[in-house]
């Protein structure tokens, strides 16, 4: 009797068993914030700190500074719509959610992920400076790299500073201000 397939070469043999490795890899996550992306549905607003703090940690972001954001852009509200259309508790433009593979801008994990992505390739670019990354965030970093600084955009620079008064009533412990 003929068996049904052909005997696989040794070579194939070893790309079969490294396929079956990487699977299995991708079905145990190494860290905790894959897996509760499954449950992002099931995440509350009494949530989203430990959200934020989960993807900060993740892309080596300050969880003051990223919550002080997403407090100054969304105000913590992962249906926020922005006139420019920016979506979800870290308000990111449609293109930029695309970028960073974001197929749900609604959903609090992801967006959390993305934003802290974001802002890390921003602080990256912009040699860690906090001030810079944020206007970066806000205008682009082309509007940065042309203007030299801080675009003397109105919105930006309010942005920027409401987002270092928030990180700085975090870190020294006091109320920030209701969001706006």
């Amino acid at each position: 009797m003929r068996p049904l397939l052909p005997p696989i070469p040794c070579g194939l043999a070893r790309v079969a068993a490294r396929i079956a490795q990487i699977k299995a890899r991708f079905r145990d996550p190494p860290c905790r914030f894959p897996a509760a992306l499954a449950s992002a549905r099931a995440s509350t607003p009494a949530d989203l700190p430990e959200i934020i703090a989960a993807a900060a940690a993740r892309h080596r972001v300050d969880p003051d500074l990223l919550l002080a954001l997403a407090q100054v852009e969304s105000g913590l509200r992962p249906d926020a719509v922005s006139p420019s259309g920016a979506r979800g508790v870290m308000q990111l433009m449609p293109d930029t959610a695309r970028r960073f593979a974001l197929a749900d801008p609604f959903d609090p994990w992801g967006s959390a992920d993305a934003g802290a992505r974001y802002l890390r390739e921003q602080l990256d670019r912009f040699d860690g400076d906090i001030a810079l990354a944020l206007a970066a965030y806000n205008a682009g970093p082309a509007a940065v790299a042309r203007f030299g600084g801080i675009p003397p955009y109105r919105e930006t620079r309010a942005f920027v500073s409401r987002v270092l008064t928030r990180l700085r009533t975090r870190t020294e412990g006091a109320q920030p201000p209701p969001p706006r």
